[in-house]
């Protein structure tokens, strides 16, 4: 059976995991700093999974994408680089 929309594959975190390059993707043109609230509407814009969006909007005002990363830390999954 074929995985479903949004679905992740076998192996990975669980649910609330993301990829770092699913994060960045989401993020595409961010004008840094950004609050949750203009990061999630910017990873909407970007057609991200409803989760990273969800959790995108509960983050405090970032610098960077280092902050996102920084704050979703416990989230991601997945095979990263280095």
């Amino acid at each position: 059976m074929a995985a479903g929309r949004g679905a992740r594959p076998a192996g990975y975190a669980p649910a609330m995991a993301f990829q770092v390059t699913e994060v960045q993707k989401a993020l595409k043109g961010a004008d840094y700093p950004m609050d949750g609230e203009r990061l999630a509407e910017l990873a909407e814009s970007n057609s991200a999974p409803d989760d990273l969006v969800s959790a995108l909007r509960g983050l405090p005002e970032v610098e960077g994408p280092n902050g996102v990363m920084k704050h979703l830390s416990g989230q991601l999954g997945g095979p990263t680089d280095g």
